[in-house]
């Protein structure tokens, strides 16, 4: 979780400081690109937060209310997240797109007088939007190192999907996004004055808003899939099948459930049938020996709930 929460700060330190480059730029210029670029950039700053928030509280004790824990709670502030994404960042710059493409002409001066120097406003723009690629250039390399660490050996994505984790992979789509969304800005306003058509600069911010609204929608479709509860990947629920089938008291198991209850939290159930001449208390010594091998091997299952038929059998 430390690594997640690095590539965190990294972002949350880089999207304010452009934030605030490009709301100066947007200013200066009238550009609706530099804006919608402005508007996504502050968004994903407090989205940063929200994730930090959300670690915080997954990492709450199971209490009376909450007995397995808060670990879902960091799904939820990701879905919220991703709403965030889709309404605010790419709803917005959907919105400001269209209102310049249908009136190029609305918004501010096209130059700045700074310190007695005029700067045009394509000059302006091209400075911002160039400082924030570098800057959005480290928030996004620190991202996708943190990943590859999560990651391993494991296909960027794969470990997309599978992650149950989606701090660190939420950071890389957001400036992922945020990357490409400064490139097409900057060829927007580049195309706009070059072309003489300042309904480019409108159509580049609806793009922006576009890859925004994409980028919201897939995390919203992951999010929502680890609220729901997904299992344990394939090789971990072989890997429970196999540690109970290699029990020397255990004939069968009739069923495995998994589910992940957080990043780092698993809850197992299992439906076992017993060697025939096992009395109670041996099958519930196997049933200890048992757990306590599942947990030596796989520390993030962290609930376990056996259930023997045969026990319950000779107890009718």
């Amino acid at each position: 979780m430390a690594s997640s929460k690095k590539a965190i700060y990294a972002a949350i330190i880089g999207n304010f400081a452009i934030a605030v480059t490009k709301f100066l730029g947007a200013a200066v210029s009238g550009s609706s690109a530099m804006l919608a670029e402005g508007i996504h950039s502050l968004v994903d700053t407090g989205n940063g937060g929200l994730l930090l928030l959300g670690i915080r509280r997954s990492k709450r004790s199971p209490d009376e209310r909450h007995p397995y824990g808060y670990g879902k709670s960091l799904y939820f502030y990701t879905l919220v997240v991703a709403v965030l994404i889709f309404g605010l960042g790419g709803g917005i710059s959907l919105y400001e797109g269209l209102l310049h493409t249908l009136d190029p002409g609305h918004g501010g001066s096209t130059s700045a007088t700074v310190l007695g120097v005029t700067i045009g406003g394509l000059t302006l723009n091209t400075l911002v939007l160039g400082a924030a690629i570098v800057f959005e250039g480290f928030a996004l390399r620190t991202a996708i190192q943190e990943f590859n660490k999560q990651r391993g050996d494991t296909p960027f994505f794969e470990a997309i999907v599978t992650s149950k984790d989606p701090t660190t992979f939420t950071v890389v789509f957001e400036d992922t996004a945020a990357m490409a969304g400064l490139v097409v800005a900057l060829v927007g306003v580049h195309l706009a004055e070059a072309l003489h058509m300042p309904v480019i600069d409108g159509i580049a911010s609806m793009v922006i808003g576009v890859i925004l609204c994409g980028v919201a929608l897939f995390l919203i479709w992951e999010s929502k899939k680890l609220l729901i509860g997904e299992a344990a990947t394939p090789a971990l629920r072989s890997s429970l099948h196999r540690l109970a089938q290699d029990n020397a008291d255990v004939e069968a198991v009739e069923r495995l459930l998994t589910m992940h209850m957080g990043p780092h939290s698993l809850l197992l159930n299992m439906d076992l049938s017993f060697r025939s001449g096992l009395d109670a208390e041996d099958m519930e010594k196997a049933v200890e020996r048992l757990e306590k091998t599942i947990r030596r091997q796989h520390p993030r299952v962290q609930y376990i709930f056996i259930e023997a038929d045969a026990i319950a059998k000779a107890g009718a």
